[in-house]
């Protein structure tokens, strides 16, 4: 079951975070799914704080939507040369 949370919360916090970001049309599901865990693994690790492991809740969406939009700020940097 847990594997299904990580695939579903991954997906909204990918998603949301490329709207923040402005890359949603240059990204499909498969790339909103990674961002968004990778961003809660970058929130979880990084900056220290839960993760969706501990529980869903407002704060852990939170921190990783904001590890989610860190990564795809650190991606436009390599990419283009300056974040959107």
């Amino acid at each position: 079951m847990g594997i299904i949370v990580w695939l579903v919360v991954g997906g909204v916090v990918g998603w949301l975070a490329s709207l923040i970001m402005r890359t949603d049309a240059q990204q499909g599901i498969l790339m909103n799914i990674a961002v968004g865990i990778i961003g809660a693994v970058i929130a979880g690790l990084i900056l220290g704080k839960g993760n969706i492991n501990q529980g869903l809740t407002i704060e852990t969406f939170l921190w990783s939507l904001l590890g989610a939009v860190i990564l795809l700020a650190v991606i436009n940097l390599v990419r283009r040369g300056s974040v959107r």
